[in-house]
């Protein structure tokens, strides 16, 4: 099989991007929507019209203060997140050659997830702020453990950094669930954070994470030209001349900087780093030079979406967005596991 029956964009081909400058555009007018639909709807449900009053200022009352003090921060943390997790994914696709890795498979969630409880436990912690650096630290720290049991010969193993991160993922959740029966107070602040949400989050949760999770973007976007030649194979790529081992340590890097951030604003949201790419794909190809800037948008408009669900299926009480992406995103494992059994 060639690497463009693989789906690896052909090399020699100029980056031609105008000529998905259409799709790019119906990409931002839906999130726009989505972002709209976020800010009006809910347990109370805000007119469009006045939606916009309020941002500008121009509305008062409770339905302004619905949207500026309780939707516009869950809002713009969906925007951020989602797009993280987006460009996450796929780098985290890329690096491994695997289409079912995520930043759940390379246990960064698990990790994250694993150092909020400890600090529950030991710290007594209560606040949804005291957790960012915490579940940062957990997940950057379960992603260097797995690339460092993914090296073989002094380079990361691809196949190894996948199957590493599944099982330090399984240990760490087990862990977790270990520490949380070990105290009901413990149970009680961390099953919220757990399940990954987007309420309750003030954007002061936002502002400390903001930083790495720009320089993460932006590492991505630098190595998406590299990323093209992983996807031909390691020997191809150095043939080309890409320092192989280098670009994946880059590309990892990337997707701690990015999941770890967005882990620590919003808890443990699965599938999403998982789905974009493969939404993105079909649309603008496998060049990665076009894929992350359109996982910028998919990420987002999937978290989003997810968010509006969860508010409006047991309305006036709502849904954890993490249970809507999981619930929802099951099924699609299951068919991409099937797709790629074939």
């Amino acid at each position: 099989m060639t690497a463009t029956q693989r789906g690896a964009p052909p090399t020699g081909v100029p980056f031609r991007a105008f000529r998905h400058i259409p799709l790019l555009l119906t990409g931002l007018a839906a999130l726009t929507l989505c972002t709209a639909l976020s800010l009006a709807l809910g347990a109370r449900s805000v007119p469009l019209p006045t939606v916009v009053d309020a941002l500008f200022g121009d509305a008062h009352g409770r339905d302004a203060l619905v949207v500026t003090g309780l939707r516009l921060p869950r809002t713009v943390i969906g925007l951020v997140v989602g797009a993280a997790l987006g460009v996450a994914g796929a780098v985290a696709q890329a690096i491994t050659r695997n289409p079912l890795a995520s930043p759940t498979t390379l246990g960064i969630n698990a990790g994250a997830s694993f150092a909020v409880v400890v600090a529950i436990f030991a710290l007594k912690l209560n606040d949804p702020v005291e957790y960012v650096w915490f579940a940062f630290a957990g997940a950057a720290a379960a992603a260097l453990f797995a690339q460092a049991l993914a090296r073989r010969a002094g380079d990361i193993d691809p196949v190894r950094l996948a199957l590493g991160g599944t099982v330090l993922q399984l240990v760490l959740l087990s862990w977790t669930s270990a520490v949380m029966l070990l105290n009901q107070r413990t149970l009680d602040e961390a099953r919220f954070w757990l399940a990954g949400s987007l309420a309750g989050r003030p954007l002061d949760t936002l502002w400390p994470v903001l930083p790495t999770l720009l320089l993460g973007i932006v590492v991505a976007l630098a190595v998406a030209p590299a990323l093209n030649a992983l996807a031909l194979g390691d020997d191809s790529a150095q043939s080309l001349g890409v320092p192989v081992a280098r670009i994946r340590l880059a590309g990892g890097i990337a997707v701690v900087l990015l999941a770890g951030s967005a882990v620590a604003v919003a808890g443990p949201v699965a599938f999403i780093g998982l789905a974009a790419p493969h939404l993105v794909r079909p649309l603008l190809g496998a060049d990665h030079r076009l894929l992350l800037p359109g996982c910028l948008i998919a990420g987002p408009l999937l978290l989003l979406s997810a968010d509006v669900l969860g508010r409006m299926v047991l309305r006036p009480s709502e849904l954890e967005v993490g249970i809507v992406t999981a619930f929802l995103g099951a099924p699609l494992l299951a068919l991409l596991a099937r797709k790629v059994a074939r």
